[in-house]
């Protein structure tokens, strides 16, 4: 069974991903650093993370593998810390009566809208990860956006209802902690989790456009997502039939 998580509050930093790399030896395990305002977040493939001050959840929780009992995680099976994380706020969304997907590999989208965005760094110690940071950027009461973003939503924005971020961080750790619970700890657990992470895949099994950047001149094509390679790369079924395998940054969708 794993510890109950210490939450952090913190008022203003540059992102909450950079400030855990700084405490690392000093925080104990899943402990989570969340601010009110970031001043330099970021998200995947390089990307920043726009979110106004104190209208969202913005927050690193951080996993010590070997500690507090978490289970060692070879670092072939890294992508178990995306689906944990994803279908975490998957199943934080459902208890408020939202409906999610995940875009693999882990934006969380209402419909064609982007509600969160997750940006995973794990540092290793041989062949198995010794940490990993997790920081979550999931838009809570903000209902005004960048119009350069091209398709954000929020919480707010879907139900007309205000949440109180103190309270969905404390839903969100007690879910986390549980998928640590029942699927890291016992065989066959990985494979039930990846059949969780399918099940809630955004735009799995419907044909979709998407941009290959493998090569050097970056090409469209369509396809259908046909599931997850062993180490959570994206299998595509192209319409000549051929099941196709992308890592992260290879591929990229057409909305």
């Amino acid at each position: 069974m794993t510890k109950r998580t210490d939450i952090i509050w913190i008022e203003r930093v540059d992102s909450t991903n950079e400030e855990a790399k700084r405490r690392i030896s000093d925080i104990d395990n899943l402990s989570v650093l969340s601010a009110f305002e970031q001043t330099a977040g970021r998200g995947q493939r390089g990307n920043t993370w726009s979110s106004k001050a104190g209208e969202n959840l913005l927050f690193s929780i951080i996993v010590k593998f070997g500690q507090d009992g978490v289970e060692p995680l070879k670092a072939y099976d890294q992508f178990v810390i995306s689906e944990i994380a994803a279908l975490s706020v998957v199943d934080l969304l459902a208890i408020n009566d939202i409906e999610a997907r995940v875009k693999w590999p882990n934006d969380i989208y209402v419909g064609t809208e982007k509600i969160c965005g997750i940006l995973i760094e794990n540092s290793l110690s041989g062949s198995e990860l010794s940490h990993s940071i997790i920081g979550i950027g999931l838009n809570v009461n903000q209902t005004e956006f960048d119009p350069s973003l091209p398709n954000p939503t929020s919480m707010q924005k879907i139900s007309g209802e205000e949440y109180d971020t103190h309270c969905l961080l404390e839903q969100f750790t007690d879910i986390f902690r549980d998928y640590l619970d029942r699927y890291c700890h016992i065989k066959g657990g990985y494979g039930r989790l990846r059949k969780l992470y399918l099940a809630q895949m955004w735009r799995k099994d419907e044909p979709s456009t998407f941009i290959d950047h493998t090569s050097e001149q970056p090409a469209e094509f369509n396809g259908t997502i046909r599931g997850l390679s062993d180490v959570g790369h994206m299998l595509i079924e192209n319409e000549e039939g051929e099941l196709r395998e992308f890592a992260f940054k290879e591929i990229s969708y057409i909305l």
